[in-house]
């Protein structure tokens, strides 16, 4: 995203000077030490991927069929939706749902996710505001619910207390977790998360109190109308494809997080842990598929490694708000914390940009010597 990145500063990348007049300064942990060991302690830091969170209980998931015929009238009119776009649905119709789509997951990767489950940065409340009518249009219940279950996943990741444990399997990690009951330990755990950060944010509790009604206009209503007072699109066409199927290709999105990024790809911080880097998860979440990473740092605001801002626009997003003054103290991580985690517990697949590249390790580069020929030959 070149034109981002020429258009504002870029206040978590590493080669910024130290000295610009910016807000959303770095934060390192050795520099900021107490914003960190807060920060992890609410933002549900994952001290053991894995570990036993008590004793074992006989437990047996059951259907939840409200939920399920929810989902299933979802996809199916999904289904529906797209067909409409191919047939009949006028252009700027189509262009409008993935307008909708992609402002709606800023509101829950910037919002929901970086800011309020992992207080990663701070915002001012227009921002604040601005997220959280964002993360309404997703459609995926109040800030305050999305984040306890993601503090919860965080802490826990991996074991029954986890919401969406990927050890059950592709389909229950995606969206089965939502149609099925919960494992007793999720319910349990869900009582000791510390949520008084949120419970203290008037607009968190304003959205979780009024979210029924907020839900009706921010969903259904002003996504619908819009093409067809402004379009003359029809009702109909409208509401399968802007609620439908735009909802549907959200939802999906934001599983692809808790299914795909926990399965397939590569763990160059932690191979101990289910989380992976996945490129393509991180094009569609804007950012959020570097996953791995995710999980040994879930403080660092980026949310990855990378310096840029073409994978991961959330970044560019905060980035751009930090520079108006919006969103503060933005913490990230050093070079040689990242340095130390991948040497440590890493897979071996961590970048390295080429030849001279300080990250690869001294025995690679004896052997490199061996079969290099000098000048001399």
């Amino acid at each position: 995203m070149g034109a981002a990145e020429g258009a504002f500063p870029r206040h978590g990348a590493r080669l910024m000077d130290a000295d610009a007049n910016m807000n959303c300064t770095k934060r390192r942990p050795e520099e900021a030490r107490s914003d960190v060991v807060a920060a992890a302690a609410a933002a549900a830091e994952t001290p053991k991927e894995g570990e036993d969170t008590g004793r074992t209980r006989d437990y047996v998931a059951t259907w939840r069929w409200p939920d399920l015929a929810v989902q299933l009238f979802i996809h199916v009119g999904c289904l529906y939706g797209f067909y409409l776009i191919l047939t009949s649905v006028r252009l700027l119709t189509t262009i409008w749902a993935f307008v909708v789509v992609y402002a709606s997951g800023i509101g829950i990767t910037a919002g929901a996710h970086r800011l309020w489950s992992h207080r990663a940065y701070k915002a001012k409340w227009p921002l604040r505001l601005l997220l959280v009518t964002l993360f309404t249009v997703s459609g995926q219940r109040h800030v305050y619910q999305w984040a306890l279950d993601h503090r919860v996943h965080h802490k826990y990741s991996e074991t029954d207390a986890d919401p969406h444990d990927a050890r059950r399997g592709f389909l229950f990690s995606h969206v089965g977790w939502l149609v099925l009951t919960p494992h007793p330990e999720v319910e349990e755990k869900r009582k000791f998360v510390d949520m008084s950060d949120l419970e203290a944010d008037p607009i968190v509790m304003w959205q979780k109190r009024l979210y029924v009604p907020l839900f009706a206009i921010f969903v259904i209503a002003i996504p619908v109308l819009v093409p067809w007072y402004f379009w003359d699109e029809g009702l109909w066409q409208s509401f399968w494809v802007l609620f439908n199927c735009r909802f549907c290709v959200t939802l999906n999105i934001a599983f692809f997080v808790n299914s795909i990024a926990h399965m397939w790809g590569n763990r160059p911080y932690d191979k101990n842990i289910s989380p992976v880097e996945n490129f393509a998860v991180s094009m569609a979440a804007l950012g959020e598929g570097w996953h791995n990473y995710h999980h040994v740092f879930p403080y660092d605001y980026k949310t990855a490694e990378l310096g840029h801002y073409s994978l991961n626009l959330t970044t560019a997003f905060i980035d751009f708000f930090a520079w108006l003054g919006w969103a503060y103290d933005c913490k990230t991580v050093s070079e040689e914390m990242i340095r130390r985690r991948v040497h440590r517990s890493g897979d071996g697949s961590h970048r390295l940009w080429g030849w001279g590249d300080k990250d690869i390790p001294e025995e690679d580069l004896r052997d490199l010597e061996s079969v290099i020929p000098s000048k001399d030959q």
